[in-house]
């Protein structure tokens, strides 16, 4: 069985259509998050399966990506509207 580990997943993307499918592939594995940051329970081949993708569809010129593995264990301060990240169980088929 693969372990899932929480990562924050956040980028700045210079070009609206690389934008635009940038986030579209992170929502895929997001749980949480806002804007142009993310937190996403992934296995370690999802986490390696992403960062390949957002390689491909980045320009590493212009563009950048940050993923950060989390504590999952480590309490999250909400403020304002902030809400904390969906952990209901879910399945990928």
């Amino acid at each position: 069985m693969s372990h899932r580990h929480l990562y924050l997943v956040s980028y700045d993307i210079a070009n609206t259509k690389r934008l635009y499918r940038v986030h579209k592939t992170i929502k895929e594995y997001a749980v949480g998050g806002q804007n142009s940051c993310y937190e996403c329970w992934m296995t370690h081949a999802e986490i390696n399966t992403l960062e390949q993708h957002l390689r491909e569809l980045m320009d590493a010129h212009e563009d950048r990506i940050h993923i950060f593995q989390l504590d999952p264990r480590m309490n999250t301060e909400l403020i304002g509207r902030a809400q904390p990240a969906r952990t209901d169980i879910f399945m990928l088929v």
